[in-house]
């Protein structure tokens, strides 16, 4: 597909995909929110693609919501990204708020579709994070930055609440007390900080070195067995959401139901034979224009 805000390159089984916008800071305008998601179903479409790198252009990685959002007539940056779609009239306040909250519904999708993939997606960051930059940062697996990055919960210094999916992902990846520093007072994390606090895995000198060393990272994971990343990811994303118990449960359920003998004696005679694995790829993901059967 033709985008505005991506670039999109495969190779090797690994998605680089890439805001393209350096103008503009890579700010978030609205086709940004439908182009994601429609990408990420696309890289799912046939299975051959393992893994994702996330990457951007230019000084920042994201300045957040595009200034044209805050301006198109509407008090909230959610309502307005969307505002080009159909002319808004006067209302009932109550019409107007359950509008309002399937718009932010379908803004917090677009950074759903990354943690839901059955792939892994990997974080390159430079320069500035901020705003919705850093909801969709924290929808991704991994996040890697370089020393010049910094992260910013800006949506308080516009005296709004962030909504598309920075509480409830980065309350699990940072101490909370942080957290509501960098919520109240909407400063500027650095990259040290986010290093020392979780946030990120690893910080590189310069963006080329950053993407450099991801891709390596992104290799790796690529000539793991599918299948095995697969359920390691949901297991993962279980267990942050779930107790103990009910994710061992959920493991047991899993292994049962996939877990291949064959794919474990080919992954050991690989690394005895020093050679990449011959694993089943995942099946692509079904589409809307799909027909629907049990086969």
């Amino acid at each position: 597909m033709k985008a505005e805000c991506f670039e999109l390159e495969v190779h090797d089984r690994i998605a680089h995909l890439q805001l393209s916008r350096a103008d503009k800071r890579n700010s978030m305008i609205p086709s940004f929110w439908s182009e994601l998601p429609a990408l990420m179903e696309q890289l799912q479409s046939d299975g051959d693609v393992r893994v994702v790198v996330l990457s951007s252009t230019g000084p920042h990685f994201s300045s957040g919501m595009d200034l044209s959002v805050f301006t198109a007539g509407s008090s909230t940056s959610a309502e307005a990204a969307f505002s080009d779609s159909e002319p808004r009239q006067q209302s009932d306040p109550r019409q107007r708020a359950i509008r309002l909250r399937d718009t932010i519904k379908r803004l917090q999708h677009s950074f759903s579709v990354l943690e839901e993939a059955r792939i892994p997606v990997l974080a390159a960051i430079q320069g500035g994070c901020i705003g919705a930059g850093v909801d969709l940062a924290a929808a991704c697996d991994m996040r890697y930055a370089t020393r010049d990055a910094f992260f910013t919960i800006h949506e308080t210094n516009l005296a709004m609440t962030a909504d598309v999916g920075t509480f409830p992902r980065i309350c699990k990846l940072m101490p909370d007390g942080m957290v509501r520093e960098l919520a109240y007072t909407g400063r500027k994390l650095t990259a040290d900080e986010a290093l020392q606090y979780g946030l990120v895995n690893r910080l590189y000198e310069t963006q080329q070195e950053l993407l450099d060393e991801v891709m390596k990272i992104a290799g790796e994971i690529a000539l793991k067995a599918p299948m095995a990343v697969h359920g390691c990811k949901q297991m993962i994303l279980h267990a942050r959401d779930h107790s103990v118990a009910d994710t061992l449960d959920y493991v047991s359920v899993w292994n049962a139901a996939f877990l291949e003998q064959s794919e474990v004696m080919e992954a050991m005679m690989a690394g005895k034979e020093k050679r990449a694995g011959n694993f089943t790829s995942l099946p692509g993901k079904m589409t809307d224009d799909d027909p629907i059967g049990l086969s």
